[in-house]
């Protein structure tokens, strides 16, 4: 088959994906002290994504090298509990940064552990579930007119990923509104207490609400066109529309590790421990707390 630029962008997303999160699996694999939920979470994040984007390759290569519809159902299977792992550890993340702040007296205990590791499996349990679903029967090889925009899922597949993905932004969404309620709160009391409102107590409220914003717009942007094409798009529309919406909603997987492990001190010191051997810093780094954004 001739070689589609589409694909060639998507097994390129692919790579960077893989390549990026790759190395933050390393680092939290390799550093023995980041072993809290944080980066527990953030592991998992990587994890998900790393899979997506071995996902993307697999996908190309056997979409050009070994054509079978068995490796396609696989391949499709394999992605959608990856990307689906990606989202809900996005949600734990989510999750775990509220806690953090509404129970920061309880947060450092045994009960929070155990609720991190209930939340991700459960999450990876739900996503292999439905990257089971189109492998034991759920898919539209054996009858065309059941086929989605991304085929071969068919259109009740995609529409319970798509409402799945529409309740986890809703419940992001209300956890990040709540969260910036109360980093306002904190600064607000900080500034009290100080006697007088400070030009750094609105900076920083400020930073802290951009930074929510900018975190679930990102992943707004990228799964949202995705999500409401696979809703209301149709299987005769040129395939031009699938890919000019999956191909952003993949960006989401090659910017997780910017935000959530790269900005991150401990995983900077980290990765200068993993990739050079060793560490002489001239500055100290300061170890973010769960609550910081």
């Amino acid at each position: 088959a001739a070689l589609n630029p589409w694909d060639v962008m998507l097994c390129v997303s692919g790579t960077a994906i893989a390549c990026e999160n790759a190395l933050v699996v390393a680092i939290i694999c390799y550093s023995p002290t980041l072993r809290t939920p944080m980066f527990v979470l953030v592991g998992s994040l990587a994890t998900a994504d790393l899979l997506a984007g071995v996902g993307l390759i697999l996908n190309f290569v056997f979409q050009y090298v070994i054509r079978s519809e068995t490796v396609s159902l696989l391949t499709v299977g394999f992605l959608v509990a990856s990307f689906a792992a990606s989202v809900s550890s996005l949600l734990a993340i989510t999750v775990d940064r509220y806690l953090s702040l509404y129970n920061a007296l309880t947060y450092y205990s045994e009960r929070t552990v155990l609720c991190i590791h209930t939340m991700l499996a459960g999450a990876w349990g739900v996503s292999l579930c439905l990257g089971l679903l189109p492998v034991l029967g759920w898919n539209c090889l054996h009858d065309r007119t059941a086929c989605s925009v991304v085929r071969p899922l068919t259109k009740s597949n995609v529409t319970l990923l798509s409402a799945s993905f529409f309740l986890i932004f809703l419940i992001m969404l209300h956890l990040y509104i709540e969260i910036c309620k109360i980093v306002c709160r904190h600064a607000h009391q900080i500034a009290l207490q100080q006697h007088f409102l400070t030009a750094s107590h609105y900076v920083t409220t400020k930073k802290g609400v951009s930074t929510l914003a900018i975190i679930l717009g990102t992943f707004g942007a990228s799964w949202l066109p995705f999500a409401i094409y696979c809703v209301v798009g149709d299987p005769d529309y040129p395939s031009v529309y699938t890919y000019a919406t999956l191909l952003p909603a993949t960006y989401n997987s090659m910017i997780n590790p910017i935000i959530y492990a790269y900005r991150n001190q401990e995983i900077q010191r980290s990765m200068w421990m993993l990739l050079c051997g060793c560490f002489q810093a001239k500055v100290s780094f300061r170890s973010r707390s769960p609550s910081d954004v």
